[in-house]
């Protein structure tokens, strides 16, 4: 890729938490990639947000769980410094009424998604002898939550994958981090209703659900020289659901 900048890869980064992680490492210096799997107009409207403001970003669709096409997505975009594994679906129901098709896309995308996208970095990361992989997981891969087996699942093995990665990377100066959201403002928590918001806010000592741009500033800390000494962690940023 043909930037003098360094390069953040943020998968599924068109909205959301992804859409704020992208315009908080535009602002730090990078050259973000916008990665999408449908919304392409979201994600160009992203890059236009970043250019906009004298950033520099490029849009780029890929399905995270389809590893050929990773592996050629980032042979295109060569050498990575930063690697956000945000993207993200979740199929609630009860574990009785769980279909396998939800299971088996849940886990393709949340949890092996973040696999081939790692995997594909580690070879450049490892030539470079730098580089810093964050995982967006879930405060309910620390909790678990009725009705979000999969989910929790996916977001549980991420922590496992992590650390290993960590533990793998650390002595090429490669450092490994997650982050578990808890509610989070966006388009998924919109559907909520009152009562249910109102169950949740009862829940978190800090009263409020927190912004995407909350988990877009631990990126940016753990994506900078800052958190040079910072590897194999799991920060948790949920108002204290979780302590």
């Amino acid at each position: 890729m043909n930037t003098s900048k360094p390069v953040a890869v943020v998968t599924g980064g068109s909205r959301g938490i992804g859409r704020a992680i992208c315009l908080q490492l535009a602002k730090d210096g990078f050259h973000v990639v916008v990665n999408y799997a449908k919304s392409r107009e979201s994600a160009d409207t992203v890059v236009s947000e970043i250019t906009g403001s004298g950033g520099s970003a490029v849009a780029m669709g890929f399905d995270v769980a389809n590893p050929d096409e990773v592996d050629a997505a980032f042979e295109k975009i060569g050498a990575v410094e930063v690697l956000v594994n945000n993207a993200g679906i979740t199929s609630d129901a009860l574990l009785l009424r769980m279909k396998n098709e939800d299971l088996d896309r849940t886990l393709n995308v949340d949890l092996k998604g973040a696999i081939f996208c790692t995997r594909a970095v580690t070879k450049p990361m490892m030539k470079a002898r730098k580089g810093s992989i964050v995982f967006i997981s879930s405060v309910v891969g620390e909790t678990g939550n009725a009705g979000q087996a999969a989910y929790s699942a996916a977001k549980a093995g991420m922590l496992g994958f992590m650390k290993s990665v960590a533990r793998e990377l650390s002595s090429r100066n490669i450092r490994s981090n997650a982050i578990t959201p808890g509610y989070i403002q966006t388009e998924m928590t919109g559907v909520l209703t009152e009562s249910q918001k109102e169950a949740i806010l009862r829940s978190i000592p800090i009263g409020t659900l927190g912004q995407p741009e909350d988990i877009a500033y631990a990126v940016s800390f753990l994506a900078s020289d800052k958190s040079r000494y910072v590897t194999g962690q799991v920060l948790g940023i949920n108002g204290g659901m979780l302590m």
